[in-house]
């Protein structure tokens, strides 16, 4: 899904699995059937405990339009708001507007501030890779 999405960085397998099993906590995989159709990859923040940082969100190409990957992303805000997440970080490029949009209405919906900061500059990163904007959005109401 990450290389068929044509947008988002692809990691090897290798790191997808080992994703899975030390971070499974924080990350969400949709099925149909029991085909993987969506997932979306986070981490807590070592240096922020109470932060989510969302590394990808991917959904099937077959599966996209319907809101899968908010509907992924609200499970996964639900499930870790109990262990003390009240922050969601993410980087977004500036010409991936679906992201943007994704973000922004899960900040909107969650009744949470978002602010956007560069992050990462065109220097900072390998080759043609656009600079990443940081979107962070809380506090996620108490629940």
């Amino acid at each position: 899904m990450a290389r068929d999405s044509r947008v988002l960085d692809v990691n090897s397998p290798y790191s997808y699995t080992l994703w899975c099993r030390d971070f499974a906590d924080t990350s969400v995989v949709a099925d149909d059937g029991g085909r993987p159709c969506g997932f979306v990859t986070g981490y807590r923040r070592p240096d922020a405990p109470d932060t989510l940082f969302i590394w990808q969100v991917a959904v099937d190409a077959s599966h996209r339009g319907r809101g899968l990957a908010r509907r992924m992303l609200d499970e996964l805000a639900a499930r870790t708001r109990g262990q003390g997440i009240r922050w969601v970080e993410a980087t977004v490029t500036p010409d991936n507007a679906p992201s943007a949009a994704m973000f922004s209405s899960f900040a909107r919906d969650h009744g949470c501030g978002l602010t956007r900061t560069r992050l990462f500059g065109r220097e900072h990163l390998a080759g043609d890779h656009e600079p990443e904007v940081l979107f962070r959005i809380g506090p996620l109401p108490v629940r």
